[in-house]
């Protein structure tokens, strides 16, 4: 398939719109004389995550459901939210059985985003899923620690993640917030998505030992809601005076559990980017068939059907570098703040254009703020400026990968010179 698509895209526009199906299996199901020459396949577990995240998402989170819940408070059900935490399970696929959670792999819990994002799923993921479980993951064991992932895990508190970034990355210097020896912490945070009805806050205080992590009940917070573009993913900004904290993660490891979760929520927000991709292509494939203009449907028309084909190369392009950048998360054998920079420069890029074609695919109906085509269309507006624009990535990228070779070349220079008989 992927030679095809370089060597025929005529032949692979012309499936995507007359064999969609066939195209689906080969590209996302992976059957046997594709997997042949992969190096990763989703096992049947996962495909039966999938299937039920899915339905649960098609009952749920169904275009009416959605346009409803963005125009309430909270943002999200949270019967539903305690469903998908206490009964699917889905909230903390990667977090250890021991810690209440599920015991799987990111890979897992990537599955389940991906399918969430694909529904418009309403609820505080970035600020729970993405960012505050896995920093309370990789925080040391405690009682502050283990009694929030708990409660996160099983859906029955939400949690925002009030810590500046640098493009996905952790900056000490950005942090606005000081705490003082007995925890009490005096600053703002601008900007926290989720934190319009977060239940507790992750802050970044300034010590005086270094940065630390601290939770925050929202009880004890000044917080202010913001006007976003995407109505279902809202933001606030929240002050603090003098305002009681817990540790959560000490001077001595606060940046690496602030740092991991950074990087596990750009791979996660890839992903989510992928199945909202996926299903928007799905659409306007669906719609380029049975459209009809001069007696034809629109996807035998080569401006359409080669767009269509150049989205399903963009889409795959982001599938391959998100979920690789979960990979190298969860297995440890590739620099993760590279594979997730790739994933986010990759997938930002990928979803913002699509959702673009879908609007142009659809002609008249598609500006019309009636149809899903515009909730989409915010979305990938929206996740393109989180954790860090596709500009941003890739300047990011550029450094990493500077900084590489200049580390290998001085690792040469220095190296000791080997007795050949010839000097």
């Amino acid at each position: 398939m992927a030679e095809e698509l370089v060597d025929q895209p005529d032949k692979v526009a012309e499936e995507l719109v007359d064999q969609p199906d066939k195209v689906a299996e080969e590209l996302v199901d992976q059957p046997d004389k594709v997997a042949e020459t992969t190096e990763f396949r989703f096992t049947d577990e996962q495909g039966q995550l999938r299937a039920a995240v899915r339905k649960f998402g098609a009952e749920y989170f169904d275009e009416q459901t959605v346009r409803r819940l963005m125009e309430s408070e909270p943002r999200f059900d949270p019967a539903v939210w305690a469903r998908l935490g206490a009964e699917l399970g889905v909230l903390g696929l990667a977090v250890p059985e021991a810690d209440g959670g599920a015991g799987g792999t990111l890979v897992d819990q990537a599955v389940a985003v991906e399918e969430l994002g694909a529904a418009l799923a309403c609820g505080p993921l970035i600020g729970t899923v993405y960012l505050s479980i896995p920093a309370l993951v990789a925080a040391s064991a405690g009682p502050v620690r283990d009694e929030l992932l708990g409660a996160l895990v099983e859906g029955a508190r939400t949690a925002a993640f009030a810590v500046p970034d640098r493009a996905g990355a952790f900056d000490p210097a950005l942090v606005g917030v000081t705490a003082s020896a007995d925890a009490t912490l005096t600053g703002t945070v601008e900007r926290i998505v989720d934190g319009a009805a977060a239940d507790v806050f992750l802050v970044a205080a300034t010590a005086p030992d270094g940065v630390a992590l601290y939770a925050v009940d929202a009880s004890d917070v000044q917080r202010t809601p913001l006007t976003t573009l995407d109505l279902t993913r809202p933001q606030a900004t929240i002050a603090l005076t003098d305002t009681p904290g817990r540790l959560v993660s000490g001077p001595g490891e606060a940046e690496r559990v602030i740092g991991h979760a950074l990087q596990v929520g750009a791979a996660l927000l890839a992903v989510e980017q992928v199945g909202a991709a996926q299903h928007l292509l799905d659409l306007s494939v669906d719609y380029a068939k049975s459209r009809l203009q001069f007696g034809r449907p629109i996807g035998s028309f080569q401006a359409v059907k080669h767009r269509l084909a150049d989205d399903l190369v963009d889409l795959e392009h982001a599938r391959s570098a998100a979920y690789h950048a979960v990979w190298a998360l969860a297995d440890g054998s590739d620099d993760p703040a590279l594979a997730a920079s790739i994933a986010q420069a990759t997938a930002s890029a990928a979803l913002t254009k699509i959702a673009t074609d879908t609007i142009q695919v659809h002609g008249g109906i598609g500006f019309t703020w009636e149809h899903q085509a515009h909730l989409y269309f915010k979305r990938a507006t929206t996740d393109a400026a989180l954790l860090g624009t596709a500009e941003a990535h890739r300047d990011r990228i550029a450094e990493l990968i500077l900084d590489r070779a200049v580390s290998d070349q001085a690792t040469i220079d220095r190296a000791p010179r080997v007795a050949t008989g010839t000097n």
